[in-house]
């Protein structure tokens, strides 16, 4: 009896022990509770729209007067639901531009929207957006550029007030904000009052961050900073709206500070799409990019809207590598967002709820090869299934490689696997894989590295099996993994690609397999009654070629790919001498946007501008518009960031047409389009450089007529 009282006594000793087993202790770096929200809100939206979408650019130089501002459907409530539409659960509203002009009526500067017509000088449009939020249940958060061209104070201490001044009024009036949105854009030429001259700043400490950013975290505790290195939310490093295939949530800023505090620094692009694994402070990545080529609306942009499928495949490589995805939106100027833009992004938005509304797994069996202190009711794998992002299966801290097997009972079809870590822990997980039991065999499917707030591994191809196991192939930390999800993705076709070559022969192809290819050089929509695509065909002309996919009664995303004219009897009359064989003249004009033509000089320290070049076309043509392609491998030097066009029509004398700025082309390294006012005929057209982002000479991969 004693020896069974006594066994009694140490079973009961085991249980209290095993259930009163202590949580994981935190892993490195932790989320602040405005970074678990903005976790959570995974989607939003930056919506551009001011005096620059009537003037048809993209950075304003200041001096554009406010009577433009004349919308005449301007609806908040038609934007912000356009982006709801799409499955975003935020706008970030750019209430400032580097144009200077203000959205709401402030008191800080008259260049703002009282001078403008609309409503008779008594609008706020912010007003408007934090009305269309609160009735449409979407967050809001603003921008207001440090950068002003207009002002006059601008780049002395009393802007900085005025800066600052505006921030608190846009805080105090507008709020609650869940993100204060910053970008890298500072200093240079501009209006300025009426001085129109370059004013240079230090960027990292002209703006005095510290007391700046303190008049968020007083007026607006909630809400995270955004910047090219936080604070709270790094910038991914580029503008295509996607991360790294390994993004950590924690980063460590470079120089000036050597990153001592978050906030300074600089992001170099592949450690800011990256990330830094154990890095000093939890600061994830946003990926931006713009539902259209440029971040205003452009009427010529309007076949360039991003299709649902494109926009499905960039939430996969942001918002599924545990980032998020900060997508542009560009009011016409009516002052809606387009309906091309409207029909992709709730195709999108249907897209997205087909998607991940079954979750496959759900009523599955779960067995873990260990759970912390063996109690499964604390912290059993069925957490993974209760739709709780931070409830969570945990294992023991010595077992960083445990394996968990996913029994559904019956055969399932899926596409897509979702993992999610409790990030109120840390960031823990370094790899794992997926394994699917097809033809009684366990068989690798899937593979990644960190998983952080959100994971999603899109197969290749659709899986049907009853059963998957995740094995965790390496961990800093015994793991807290909190969701797990299976699910199908629709089924769709590929989206051609159009390319031409210099001998005007357009060649259609896609990724996968489809049915047949139908295409139109109109710029008509694609249907099964259009010209099928059977081999490459001649398109000398201006114009843009559509193309689409079909397979039975599935069709899939229209291409659409605009050309200028076709550069077959084109010739380089002239132009500043290149450096090598490998920088050849033919470069600019050969259709080939990988060759570059460059006239930069390592032996030199600089070269005086401008640098120019100088086509024939080959016979009088109708021109409309110019367009500049820059190299296209990230790096800046050679990038041409202010320009004119001349045309002639005996290559001798030349008429001026066009000067301006390619700005915001550092970051978004797209063909630059010059639309002129009024067609013009000629045989001749020459492109001046006349300022570069860096470096001694100029980088054009190609040069185009439309």
């Amino acid at each position: 009896m004693k020896k069974f009282i006594s066994l009694v006594v140490l079973l009961i000793i085991s249980s209290v022990r095993s259930f009163s087993q202590a949580p994981p202790k935190p892993y490195g770096p932790l989320p602040t509770q405005g970074q678990l929200d903005w976790q959570e809100t995974s989607m939003y939206c930056i919506i551009h729209y001011g005096l620059d979408t009537y003037t048809n650019k993209e950075w304003g130089y200041g001096d554009e007067d406010p009577k433009l501002l004349n919308p005449s459907q301007f609806s908040a409530m038609q934007i912000v639901a356009a982006a709801k539409a799409g499955g975003f659960k935020g706008v970030v509203v750019v209430a400032k531009h580097h144009d200077g002009f203000c959205l709401w009526p402030t008191k800080t500067t008259e260049h703002n929207i009282s001078q403008s017509p609309y409503k008779n000088g008594k609008g706020d449009m912010l007003q408007e957006y934090r009305e269309a939020c609160d009735k449409l249940g979407i967050k809001l958060g603003v921008y207001c550029s440090p950068w002003d061209r207009n002002n006059p104070n601008y780049g002395t201490p009393e802007y900085l007030k005025i800066y600052q001044e505006q921030l608190r009024e846009l805080y105090t009036n507008y709020g609650p904000l869940f993100i204060s949105w910053h970008d890298g854009a500072n200093g240079g030429d501009g209006y300025y009052g009426g001085k129109r001259e370059v004013r240079k700043i230090d960027r990292s400490t002209y703006y005095d961050w510290k007391n700046t950013w303190g008049i968020t975290r007083k007026l607006q505790p909630n809400a995270v900073i955004f910047g090219d290195v936080g604070p709270d939310v790094r910038w991914v490093g580029n503008e295509n709206g996607f991360a790294g295939e390994t993004c950590w949530a924690t980063y460590t800023p470079h120089a000036p500070d050597g990153g001592k505090e978050p906030g300074n620094g600089y992001v170099k692009d592949y450690e800011g799409t990256e990330g830094t694994r154990n890095g000093k402070f939890w600061m994830p990545a946003e990926c931006d990019v713009s539902l259209r080529p440029g971040w205003f609306y452009h009427k010529t942009q309007d076949d360039g809207v991003k299709s649902p499928y494109t926009l499905l495949d960039l939430y996969y490589k942001s918002v599924g590598r545990g980032a998020a995805l900060d997508l542009g939106l560009s009011p016409d100027q009516r002052g809606i967002i387009n309906e091309i833009d409207v029909k992709s992004l709730t195709e999108f938005g249907n897209l997205l709820k087909q998607t991940f509304a079954v979750n496959l797994a759900k009523g599955a069996t779960l067995t873990a090869s260990n759970v912390r202190g063996a109690n499964k009711a604390k912290y059993g794998p069925q957490f993974l299934l209760d739709n709780d992002r931070y409830t969570y299966w945990a294992t023991d801290d010595n077992v960083t490689t445990p394996q968990l097997v996913v029994d559904m009972h019956t055969p399932k079809t899926f596409s897509v696997i979702r993992l999610r870590e409790n990030i109120k822990l840390g960031q823990r997980i370094d790899a794992f894989a997926v394994d699917a039991f097809v033809n009684g065999k366990w068989q690798q499917i899937g593979a990644a590295t960190n998983i952080g707030g959100n994971r999603l591994i899109r197969l290749t191809q659709d899986i049907t099996s009853s059963k998957i196991r995740l094995r965790i192939t390496g961990a800093a930390a015994g793991i807290a993994l909190s969701d797990l999800g299976v699910f199908k993705e629709p089924v769709h076709l590929s989206t051609p690609s159009i390319t031409r070559n210099k001998d005007g022969e357009v060649s259609i192809a896609a990724s996968s397999p489809v049915g047949v290819i139908h295409y139109t050089i109109n710029g008509d929509e694609p249907t099964p009654s259009s010209p099928l695509y059977e081999k490459p065909f001649s398109f000398t002309d201006a114009g843009i070629i559509k193309a689409r996919g079909f397979d039975g009664d599935h069709y899939g995303d229209i291409a659409s790919q605009p050309f200028g004219y076709a550069k077959v009897s084109w010739k380089v009359m002239d132009a500043t001498p290149a450096l090598g064989n490998e920088t050849k003249q033919a470069s600019i004009i050969d259709e080939n946007s990988n060759s570059v033509y460059s006239t930069l000089n390592g032996e030199k320290d600089s070269i005086a501008f401008p640098h120019y070049i100088s086509i024939d076309l080959g016979k009088t043509q109708k021109i409309k518009t110019f367009g500049y392609l820059s190299r296209q491998d990230k790096q800046p030097e050679g990038v041409v960031d202010r320009y004119n066009f001349y045309i002639s029509v005996d290559g001798k004398v030349w008429i001026k047409e066009a000067s301006g700025e390619f700005s915001n082309i550092k970051a978004n390294p797209i063909e630059q389009t010059v639309t002129l006012e009024h067609s013009v005929y000629a045989r001749y057209f020459k492109f001046e450089a006349l300022h570069v982002i860096a470096g001694n000479g100029i980088t054009v991969a190609e040069l185009s007529v439309y």
